[in-house]
């Protein structure tokens, strides 16, 4: 691979609210940033990654709080639009262990109104890298139109295309679901399903038949994300099934997206994609030990010491 910036992403990002104490009279919430693109580029960039992200946020407090988090990030937001009219989505979040409730307040965003006029191609031409997921597609005509001329601008610029299938149903019925997702997953270089939204999409309910039927998308490089159960990867020929880490999970919000972060970082920094998938399963599930999507999301320091303890 080769690039000045290891890995763009794309998509909608939201101002998050996670709630950590309620009782009769009171409920306590946690402002942070999610939106799992968002997640993704945080998780890399923590790994030692050069990342950029391109999205469209308000031109309100919370579009000034997610450009000033992904600056002292070392995110690139140079492909970061600030619109006058269109406010930043923000969601709300319960969570009881593995279990997790959404609110979301995001008709109408900044990001659903993203386009392709004045996107920073520069951006993408550079990376060795474009990621986005099924949400950032599925939030909008436009936004879907926007991803769809950023794969083609990739392909034409030799980039490699990073997909994760993030099926939400609150958006797409799961018809209209399948047959985007699966057709933007024909396009891509690297695969990254998750298993309970893979049954739905393909019917299929093995982990050995979710592999075997994401491999005929011919993707480079195939890495099924399965929570609890660790992680499967496929490449060459060779399929490599990785134990997970054992943790006592506190919130899984934004896990299956520290994983890609993980994943696309390693891969960027020449290693096999069974090494990254290692790297990666022992990132996510560090990342379940605190609450909300980014703020308990490891850095490479702390992957690298927990993988040398196993």
């Amino acid at each position: 691979m080769s690039g000045d910036i290891d890995i763009s992403c794309l998509g909608e990002p939201m101002v998050e609210f996670t709630r950590l104490k309620k009782s009769v009279e009171e409920n306590y919430y946690i402002q942070s940033l999610g939106g799992d693109t968002s997640n993704c580029a945080v998780a890399a960039a923590r790994q030692g990654a050069k990342v950029a992200y391109i999205t469209a946020v308000g031109d309100d407090r919370f579009g000034r709080f997610a450009i000033d988090f992904w600056r002292k990030e070392n995110i690139d937001v140079s492909g970061v639009s600030v619109f006058a009219d269109y406010p930043t989505g923000i969601y709300f979040i319960e969570p009881a262990g593995n279990a997790r409730d959404f609110t979301y307040y995001r008709k109408g965003s900044a990001a659903s109104m993203m386009t392709s006029e004045k996107f920073p191609v520069e951006i993408i031409s550079k990376s060795k890298v474009l990621h986005l997921s099924a949400i950032s597609q599925a939030i909008s005509n436009t936004a879907f139109q926007t991803c769809a001329y950023a794969i083609n601008l990739a392909k034409q610029n030799a980039v490699k295309i990073s997909y994760d299938t993030n099926l939400r149903l609150n958006l797409l019925d799961l018809k209209s679901a399948r047959k985007l997702i699966h057709e933007t997953a024909k396009t891509a270089d690297i695969l990254l399903p998750s298993l309970d939204e893979a049954r739905l999409l393909s019917g299929k309910q093995s982990i050995k038949d979710i592999v075997e039927y994401y491999i005929k998308f011919g993707p480079d490089i195939l890495a099924l994300k399965c929570g609890d159960q660790g992680a499967v990867i496929a490449y060459e020929n060779k399929i490599e099934f990785l134990s997970p880490l054992k943790v006592n999970a506190i919130d899984t919000s934004g896990a299956g997206d520290t994983f890609d972060g993980a994943f696309l970082s390693r891969l960027a920094s020449g290693y096999s994609p069974f090494d990254a998938g290692e790297y990666a399963v022992t990132a996510a599930g560090l990342s379940v030990k605190g609450y909300g999507a980014v703020k308990a999301i490891p850095a490479r320091k702390t992957v690298l010491k927990e993988n040398a303890n196993k």
